[in-house]
């Protein structure tokens, strides 16, 4: 075995330094080009409606219950009341995209069919996040964020 030497533990030190920077480097790059974006532009402008939005929609009593067909490759919304009757909603946006990454999202148009509100989405097999806003008809924002899980 040979001698260690002040140029092998010099190596050794700068090559384990340089794979850590590197690793660090392709994380940061990775995080920053995949990143959708913000969720609000100023989070304290938005967090002086936060209570009344939220009480307001509470206020309406809805239940929102996603459903994908992946052989038909559709979406169902299902707005339900207190009562568990169907609601009509106006201007509803759904936005439905992986949660890591905008490069997937969609928005698909939805078509209200026997209560139930249909569009077409190919989802591929994983996670998926939707959200969706939708006005009741006294003009009251119900928002919501729901995770999906696709199976194979």
């Amino acid at each position: 075995m040979r001698e260690i030497t002040g140029r092998h533990v010099l190596v050794f030190t700068v090559s384990a330094f340089a794979v850590i920077i590197g690793v660090n480097v392709l994380m940061a790059w990775k995080a920053v080009s995949t990143f959708p974006g913000l969720e609000v532009k100023n989070s304290y402008v938005a967090s002086q409606t936060f209570d009344a939005e939220r009480t307001a929609q509470e206020a309406l009593g809805w239940t929102l219950t996603p459903e994908y067909d992946a052989t038909t490759r559709e979406m169902r919304l299902v707005f339900a009341d207190k009562a568990g009757l169907p609601v009509a909603v106006k201007d509803l946006s759904v936005l439905i995209g992986r949660t890591t990454s905008s490069a997937d999202d969609i928005r698909p148009t939805f078509v209200r069919e026997a209560g139930v509100y249909v569009g077409k989405a190919e989802l591929g097999v994983g996670k998926w996040m939707m959200q969706v806003e939708a006005r009741s008809e006294d003009g009251t924002l119900f928002h919501q964020r729901i995770d999906l899980a696709v199976k194979g």
